[in-house]
């Protein structure tokens, strides 16, 4: 695994997106998969600034939406990557898979995501948040490590969290479509980026933790090709072990 330990969020997003670009140079046609939240903010800014670079040919999947949250929603993950991502980078709407949240049949929805994803020859970068509880996407502790592209029920403290996104917490949905962790693993690459000190002890117990589905982020121990990205307020508790491998 590789850890990066950036000065500031905003450095974070300059490392990540110089990252990102340069997998894109190389293979235009790259599956990108893209998170959502806070953390990943600074990274599709500095993104939005690559103007050299062709992101046209990119397919992109994102990791989860909300259940019974329309399309059009300004908290709908569809309206956040269209307006700070494929929107700014020139990426078609057609190009762009988010799972369907409001579908009437969410099973179907959730298998034929995952059809998706084979057809499009699976992901080569993923991007990827932490949660303050250690989730991954919406995958909630007690996630089971060979769980797939699925509806799942958001725990009270992601809810709270998320609250400041909506009206009020009783605006938050309560279930979700995400992502599993198995499928997320798949991907060739994963790129997890986190900022900010209420962070600090999730990224230490990802990074140094025991790996387990009490804890579904540790997950990114056994992957082969992991890249950490954090700022300096998230590696705050990361022991001198880790910090050596800083590039």
């Amino acid at each position: 695994m590789d850890l990066i330990i950036a000065d500031t969020p905003s450095q974070l997003g300059e490392d990540a997106a110089a990252l990102i670009t340069d997998q894109v140079r190389r293979q235009p046609n790259t599956v990108l998969g893209l998170a959502t939240g806070s953390s990943p903010l600074p990274v599709y800014e500095h993104l939005g600034r690559h103007r050299g670079t062709d992101f046209s040919s990119v397919t992109c999947f994102a990791l989860d939406e909300y259940v019974g949250v329309a399309a059009e929603h300004p908290q709908s993950y569809r309206r956040f990557i269209a307006d700070r991502i494929a929107g700014p980078l020139g990426i078609a709407p057609g190009r762009v898979h988010v799972p369907a949240g409001d579908a009437q049949d969410l099973d179907a929805a959730c298998a034929a995501f995952e059809e998706s994803i084979a057809e499009a020859g699976g992901v080569d970068l993923q991007i990827l948040g932490i949660g303050r509880n250690g989730h991954l996407a919406f995958n909630e502790p007690g996630s089971a490590f060979s769980s797939r592209t699925r509806p799942v029920r958001l725990t009270e403290d992601t809810r709270r969290v998320n609250a400041r996104f909506f009206d009020s917490l009783g605006h938050v949905p309560t279930h979700a479509v995400t992502q599993g962790l198995a499928t997320i693993m798949e991907a060739r690459r994963l790129l997890l980026v986190a900022q900010g000190a209420d962070k600090a002890a999730a990224l230490v117990q990802a990074l140094e933790g025991p790996v387990t589905e009490a804890f579904p982020a540790s997950i990114i121990q056994r992957h082969p090709h992991a890249t950490v990205i954090a700022d300096s307020a998230a590696a705050a508790l990361l022991n001198s072990a880790s910090a050596a491998t800083v590039a």
